[in-house]
């Protein structure tokens, strides 16, 4: 049994998470940022917590002695994610750093998976321009792990294009590198509950060490 500290627990794949890690036995932390909206996820195994990601004091009390962080935050209302995402990262890093938090998995963007050599799929003609800038700060976030410290084991698991929040555990996935993952039909999807599947196999054996890769069907 390891600990496992969620960040941004209360959210459709932090939720998905939280379930996995704690069926699989682990003793799981689920922080969030107001526990009162989130009572449903305490139970066997779970610990609920009020915490807020960017805060280096509060990460840094957080991740001391975890076997593994998991970073499925995202920005609020009101928050910037150009700031967000790069200090989030940037209190994870530092608090695993100086702690021993243990493995530090994070959660990509599709949008910075590559579809041909150097061209993302956000450097694309046909992608959304109101998303660009959101997707650029998750890329500026991918920027702030590479330039971690050696000592920091991180990896950074990417969902398919398309999330099916209705879909069963299959227990099944697979897993690529930097680039896209399709089927054969041309599609990228994946179920939030065979996403935290990934996510935590990546946590237990952190098999793709300080990189970022694919998961899709």
């Amino acid at each position: 049994m390891t600990r496992i500290v969620v960040f941004g627990a209360g959210g459709r794949a932090g939720r998905a998470i939280v379930a996995e890690a704690a069926g699989r036995g682990h003793d799981v932390v689920a922080v969030v940022r107001d526990t009162a909206r989130h009572a449903d996820l305490t139970g066997r195994g779970v610990g609920l917590v009020a915490g807020d990601v960017t805060d280096r004091s509060q990460v840094a009390g957080l991740v001391g002695g975890a076997g593994a962080v998991v970073n499925a935050a995202a920005p609020g209302l009101g928050d910037d994610p150009g700031r967000f995402f790069t200090a989030a990262v940037g209190a994870l890093v530092d608090a695993v750093a100086g702690t021993g938090g243990g493995r530090l998995v994070g959660i990509g963007l599709s949008a910075y998976l590559d579809v041909a050599p150097g061209v993302r799929v956000m450097d694309t003609p046909g992608f959304p321009a109101q998303f660009r800038g959101f997707a650029g700060a998750h890329a500026a976030a991918l920027d702030v792990l590479r330039a971690a410290p050696a000592t920091v084991e991180w990896s950074v698991v990417v969902p398919a294009t398309e999330f099916d929040p209705q879909g069963e555990r299959t227990g099944t996935y697979r897993a690529g590198d930097t680039r896209l993952l399709t089927d054969a039909d041309g599609a990228s999807r994946i179920s939030y509950r065979d996403f935290a599947v990934a996510v935590v196999d990546e946590a237990e054996q952190g098999a793709h060490p300080r990189t970022h890769f694919a998961v899709a069907y």
